[in-house]
This record gives structure tokens, sequence and C-alpha cells, in this order.
């Protein structure tokens, strides 16, 4: 009686920790569910417990994630639990696959592999054989990739697991897609819609009914593209998926745009922007509008004359799609073709607008390259060279192999000259031979001498040879960290390649002198670039000084990060205090040299997470993005010279050791009202 009291005391408590942690998300769970970890003392649960932050981890932290996969290996091989040892590993294979690690992904993966099997789990083996094709695919093997994720459909289908086995099916469809080999695309999404109409998964039945029509219109067959788009929008209304009817309107409308049918294209497209501003999504009101500025654009290039014919063919708009439709302005399409240009263009710029605020620079990239034709076509060239300007700016910083391939030949060139010293010895080495077969022939002395003389000579060889190959490290291994962080470099003569990385934990600093350009115009060009020198060394020496990574300088701009890439548990403070220290350089400065020869500066400082990696084409570098870096520089936009301005989630994190000023709430661009400080003299 007494052992049954104590198992259901352990199921109640642990259904109440999961009632209680459930409503929590991505880092805030995963540190609760690390200190439930630490007090529990039930193994199983601890086990479940590990299992769920590495599962977390995933999304904020894959190499904790890893780390904890590890702790699950240990203790389940403790507690003698195969099918945990294998969840551990499987789950360091997921953490692995996040970080772009694939070979210790495949490496954890196959012993998960290998313990399913023994213990006779065929559930396991199914999933795991379609975690290792998930991550050849993810590596570029996509030969590979499909072997084992046709292998793991079989198993799932052999072993009536519908529901993975749909999973599958439609992983191996969209593989196919993107290789543009539709037929095969087709007969494995339809596999999977099948699977997830008998498993009644409505979500899956709308996601992959919207591939199949994305699959057609790639095949250009857009009849039947739009009878699985018209599908999907009724499947969407059904079930109250108000973001998926949004984003499918736009797939609607872009076919009929293919058709050449404009009105009820700009019908759909009117009503994905209303639905999209009904739930919020700022991206696809964004694309709504991007969408319909490209429509306005080809309506535009369409043929003179032919707008009657367009008119003619309004075609039909389905009955969920009108009452979005209903309270709104409807968009017409003007007669006149300088009209329909002027609409390209409104509706463009709020595209752009909108996909400004949003971390998604394949969508700037869209509206800049549309801009620019826009602008050229209406004759505003200076417009279309800044929009073209924007769009190359914003391409150069998307992840080019191209530029890792640049860093890894100077670590190759510092291989080759360390092999060359080895081919160097062994000619040395048996050159020496010879003179030791030479030595037999010669009288004592000669051969003495010759030994002196093949000594020095070897040894001079070998110390100038040595210093060739040190001195070209060094020229690799600065010209590397001059570029970028230590740590990232080391990754990169590594592994050859180096991946994008999430920090939760950073402070962002931002730097902009006020009065720059009135003191340009009155100093000299080289005084100017001097002076600016001379400042930013400064703040060099001071970032360094308090171990934060200097970002880059963007015209008179100095950005600069704590907590990356490696982390730093008082990254708030020691930015603070970094930027007190440059505040008082130039200020003293001021007062020495007077505005006509330096700077005023305004300094912003905020916290939270960012992206990091390298980037770009031409020049590559280490940069960070996120919400994190915008709004350090509304930090900075709305400081004062000679002031840190800092936000209210680095204030929290300093306000014990920093006095600070409240300023109250302030107006910031694209951000709204904001709770700002002052940091005190």
């Amino acid at each position: 009686m007494g052992y049954l009291v104590r198992v259901l005391c352990t199921i109640l408590s642990c259904l109440c920790f999961y009632s209680t942690y459930a409503q929590l998300h991505g880092q805030a769970l995963v540190d609760s569910l690390v200190k439930e970890v630490s007090i529990q003392d039930n193994d199983t649960t601890k086990l479940n417990l590990m299992a769920d932050i590495s599962w977390e981890c995933m999304y904020v932290n894959p190499e904790m994630g890893v780390d904890y996969g590890q702790k699950m290996v240990e203790l389940a091989r403790t507690l003698g639990i195969k099918s945990e040892i294998a969840r551990g590993y499987s789950s360091m294979g997921h953490n692995y696959r996040i970080i772009g690690e694939y070979q210790n992904a495949i490496a954890s993966n196959e012993k998960a592999l290998k313990v399913y099997r023994e213990a006779g789990n065929k559930k396991g083996v199914a999933a795991v054989t379609c975690n290792l094709g998930v991550v050849y695919n993810d590596k570029n093997d996509h030969v590979k990739g499909l072997s084992y994720l046709i292998e793991a459909l079989r198993l799932d289908e052999e072993g009536g697991y519908h529901l993975y086995a749909a999973k599958v099916a439609s992983n191996i469809g969209g593989i196919y897609w993107r290789q543009s080999n539709f037929d095969k695309a087709i007969e494995y999404s339809q596999k999977a819609l099948q699977y997830c109409e008998e498993q009644k998964n409505m979500g899956g039945v709308i996601a992959i009914t919207k591939n199949l029509g994305s699959i057609y219109e790639g095949k250009e067959d857009y009849e039947t593209a739009l009878e699985y788009f018209l599908k999907d929008i009724v499947l969407c209304d059904t079930y109250g998926d108000k973001e998926g009817f949004s984003r499918v309107s736009l797939d609607i409308g872009r076919v009929y745009g293919l058709k050449r049918d404009y009105v009820t294209a700009l019908n759909y497209y009117s009503g994905a922007v209303e639905v999209a501003k009904e739930v919020g999504s700022r991206l696809t009101i964004g694309l709504g509008y991007l969408a319909i500025g490209k429509l306005f654009l080809s309506i535009y290039q369409d043929s003179v004359g032919n707008l009657a014919g367009i008119r003619a063919t309004s075609g039909n708009v389905e009955v969920q799609q009108k009452k979005y439709l209903s309270g709104s302005k409807r968009i017409s399409i003007p007669d006149r073709r300088s009209e329909q240009l002027r609409q390209a263009l409104y509706y463009l710029n709020l595209g752009l607008d909108k996909v400004k605020g949003i971390d998604n620079p394949k969508a700037l990239v869209e509206c800049y390259t549309q801009l620019t034709l826009a602008y050229k076509l209406s004759g505003q060239y200076k417009e279309a060279y800044n929009a073209s300007q924007n769009s190359y700016a914003l391409s150069d910083s998307i992840f080019s192999r191209e530029n890792k391939e640049k860093v890894l030949k100077l670590t190759l060139k510092n291989e080759y000259s360390r092999q060359r010293l080895t081919d160097s010895l062994k000619v040395a080495e048996d050159q020496k031979i010879a003179r030791i077969n030479l030595k037999k022939q010669k009288s004592y002395t000669y051969a003495g001498i010759a030994g002196v003389l093949l000594l020095g000579g070897f040894s001079f060889f070998v110390f100038k040879e040595r210093r060739k190959s040190e001195s070209e490290r060094k020229k690799s291994d600065g010209l590397l960290l001059n570029i970028l962080p230590e740590a990232v470099a080391e990754e990169l003569k590594a592994n050859g390649v180096t991946s994008a990385k999430h920090y939760d934990n950073v402070t962002v600093l931002f730097t902009d002198f006020v009065n720059f350009t009135q003191a340009s115009e009155s100093m000299n060009p080289q005084a100017l670039i001097d002076e600016l020198h001379t400042c930013f060394k400064k703040f060099d020496e001071i970032t360094n000084k308090y171990g934060i990574e200097k970002i880059k300088t963007i015209g008179d701009a100095y950005l600069a990060a704590a907590g990356l890439p490696t982390a730093d548990p008082e990254h708030a403070l020691h930015v603070v205090s970094a930027a007190k220290e440059i505040t008082d350089f130039m200020s003293d400065r001021l007062a020495k040299l007077g505005r006509e020869r330096t700077f005023e500066v305004r300094v912003g400082i905020h916290s939270g997470s960012v992206v990091a990696g390298v980037v770009g084409v031409k020049k590559f570098a280490y940069d960070i993005w996120g919400d994190t870096v915008n709004t350090a520089a509304r930090m900075e936009q709305n400081s004062e010279a000679g002031k840190i301005n800092i936000s209210q989630t680095t204030y929290d994190l300093v306000r014990d050791k920093i006095t600070c000023e409240y300023r109250g709430e302030v107006e910031a661009k694209g951000k709204g009202v904001m709770k700002m400080y002052y940091v005190s003299a």
C-alpha cells in the first residue's frame, strides 16, 4: 500500500510540474527545467527532464542541448536503460545538426541507431534513420539523404507508424521538389497527404495541400495548382488558421497573376493583407504589399491596349475570401500606365516599410530589387541607384561559401608551407646519407670537414624553412584575427567553415558622433581621417580592456558587443563601463581640441539575443543581426551628446552596480514607446 502511495505521489508531482512549466517558453523554460533537475531525486524523472532540456535547447542553446544529451547517456548507462541511452544520443544528434556540426550529428545518430537495433526498438530505428537522412540532406549530400529517408519511410510503413510515415514522405517530397523532380515530389507528397488524412492530422493536411499547389505551380500546371491552393484556403478557413489563410491567399494571387488574370490576383492579395492585419503578421502584410507592387509592375509592363482584356477576365473570388474583403477598401487597376507605375512604387515602398523591421534579408532584397526596376521605369535614376545599392549590400550580407573558401585558402597556404618544410627535411636527410656514404671514400680529415659543413648547412636550411613557415603562419593567423574573433578563426581553421550561432545573453553598444557633418566641413580630409582613427583606436583599446568584441565601424558609427563569441556573465556591466570610459575620453578630447577639431559622442546600449556569423561576398566580416541590434541603434538615436542611453532590459542588469537616471517613456522609431535611462556621470 505504501509503495502504491509513493508511485501515485511521483505521478502527481510530475503532472503538476509539467502543468506548471508548460506555459513557459524558450530560455525561461530551459532555466526552469535545469533548476528542477538539480532538486530531483527520482532518476526516471531526471532522465525525462534532461530529454526535455536537450530538446528545448535546440531552439535557444544547442551547445547546452548537446551537453544534456551526453548527461542523459551517462545516467541511462548507469541505470542500464538502453532506450534512454539511444534517446540521449539522438538528442545530441539533433543539437549538433542545428549547430552545423554534421559529422558529430551523424556519429551521434549512428550510436543511437546501434543501441535501438540491439534493443529491438523498431520505432526508434525508423526515427533515427530519418534523422540521418535529414542531416545528410542539410549537409547537401542529397543522394545519401534520400536513401536514408526512403529506408525510414519503408520502416515506418512496415511498422504501421503512419503519423511518422507522413512526415518522412513529406520530407522526401520536399527534396524532390527542390531538385525540380516534380513527378517524384507529387508522388511522395500525395502519399504524405494520404497518411495525414488517415490520421486526421489536419495541420499536416493543410501544409501538404499547400505544398502540392506549389509543386504544380513549379510544373507550370496552373489549373491543378489552383485546385490545391483553393482546397487549402477552405481548410484554413474551416479550422481557423488565419495566418495560413493569408499565406495561401498570396499563393493563389501569384498563380492568377501568372495566368494574367490581374483583377482576381489583386483581390486575393488584398484579402491576404486584410487577414494578416487581423492576426498582426507584419511579415505577411509586407509580403502582401510587395506582391501588389510587383503585380502593378507586371500590368504596367504588359502590352499597351491590353487592359480591357485584363479587366474582362476578373475571375471568381471564393466565398471565404469575400468575407475578408467585404469591409475593406478595394484596390482598383487604373487605366493610365503612369498611374499603374505610381501604384507599383507606392505598394513596394509600403512593403519595404513593413519588411524593414523584421530580420528577413531575402524579403528586403526582393523589395529593393523590385524598387530598382520601378524607379528605373519611372525615370527616377538616383532612387533606382540607391535601391540597387541597398539590394547589393544586403545580398553581400547573406552567407556565402565563397568567403569561407577564401579564408580557407589562407589556412591551406600555411599547411602547404608546413608540408614544404617536411619535404625539405626529407631531402636534407637524403643528402646527409649520401654524404655519409661519400665519407667512406675520402680521407678522415675531409670527411670530418664535410660532416661539419653538412651539419651547418642542414641547420641553416631547417632554420630558414622554419622561419619562413612560421612567418607565413603568423601572417595568416594575424589576418584572420584582424577580421574574425579568435574563437571563430579557430573554428574556421579547424573545420574549413564557420556556422552562424545564436547568443541569448549579449549587450550591444552603438556610438555615433553628433557633430560629425559640421566638423567634416571645417576640417581638411586628412585631419578628419586622422581624428577618426585616433578616436576609434582608443575605442578599440577600451573595448578590448573589457573583453568586448568590436563588430564594425559604419562611417562615424561604432558597433561592439559583449557576450559573444565567448559567454560573459557581466556583459551588460562591461559594456556600460566601457561606454563611460568612451564618453569620458571624448569629453576630455573636446575640452582640449574644441568642436572644430574633434567630435561629441552619443551612446546607445541594449541587451538581448543576437545571431552572429561570417558574412560577405567580396570582403567577408563577422557581423551580428536581430532585434537587439536594431533596438541598440534606436537607443543611440534617442541619446544626447556626451550621454549614454540604455534600455529597460540593460538597466535591469546593471541597476545594482551603476547609477542611472530614468528618462520616462520615449517614442523610438519603429519600436513604439520604450522606457529609457541615462547612465549618470
